[in-house]
């Protein structure tokens, strides 16, 4: 038996790295697919394509624009209009941008606040009521380690990070009894692209190699000196999806390798 068969689930950031992890592996407990994200048009089809055929479900992909809380509610109303319902969201878009605090421009702070913050309301907020109608609904928000502890030169993605613990919380507590659990996920370095940059800036920073650089990277957040794999992240967001997290809502769980346990 596939545990999502016959639910829908949408992902937002999710044609590449941790969100298209997640999307696989709902894909293969049986779930229908709202993929969102950028990319080339035939690179998002090979995707979406390659989901329907290896795991037989639905797979549709929306590019609603996350910046934008308009963009972000019309992709939760035009999946219930494909599908009929919504019953997983799972807030996964996300930006980064490095700079100390005083020299952080201003237009960066706005645009990481609204991807990966602002979009996770939006997108709540529209989907809640569905998922009240339905009486079930997951929604999982992807934080990161930076939303439970700080770095430097990270103000606005720390800051929005925390604040969708936040949110999740607070959701968490109004949605209590309805048959819908909030919870966020907390990963620790997995190798997206945006991790690949910093190991990128590190090695030429530092005139070392990639993999001493990656290693650099590991040493100084992550005991288990091992990426999470975005399939890990998948499985415990699959996890949060299954009734024996039916009583788990309004937390965070980090998947960081003992990241945040120092």
């Amino acid at each position: 038996m596939l545990m999502l068969k016959g639910k829908v689930a949408v992902v937002t950031g999710s044609t590449s790295g941790i969100g298209l992890g997640i999307a696989k592996v709902l894909a293969a407990q049986g779930a229908d697919i709202v993929l969102n994200g950028l990319g080339y048009a035939s690179e998002i089809e090979a995707i979406r394509s390659g989901i329907e055929r290896d795991h037989g479900v639905r797979a549709v992909h929306d590019g609603a624009d996350m910046l934008k809380g308009a963009a972000v509610r019309g992709l939760v109303a035009a999946a219930v209009e494909n599908f009929g319902r919504v019953d997983i969201l799972v807030n996964n878009a996300g930006i980064q941008f490095t700079a100390p605090v005083e020299e952080f421009p201003a237009d960066k702070w706005d645009a990481i606040l609204a991807i990966n913050l602002s979009s996770s309301f939006h997108g709540i907020a529209a989907a809640l009521p569905q998922m009240k109608r339905q009486g079930w609904g997951r929604i999982i928000n992807v934080a990161s380690a930076h939303g439970l502890v700080g770095s430097t030169h990270k103000a606005a993605y720390v800051a929005a990070k925390h604040g969708l613990v936040g949110l999740t919380k607070v959701v968490g507590l109004e949605a209590a009894g309805t048959g819908i659990t909030v919870n966020a996920v907390c990963p620790g370095w997995v190798r997206t692209p945006l991790v690949e940059k910093q190991i990128a800036d590190i090695a030429a920073l530092k005139r070392i190699s990639q993999q001493d650089a990656a290693m650099d990277l590991l040493g100084e957040k992550q005991p288990s000196r091992s990426f999470v794999a975005p399939e890990q992240v998948g499985g415990t967001v699959a996890f949060l999806c299954s009734p024996m997290a039916d009583q788990i809502t309004g937390t965070a769980i980090a998947v960081d390798g003992g990241w945040t346990a120092q």
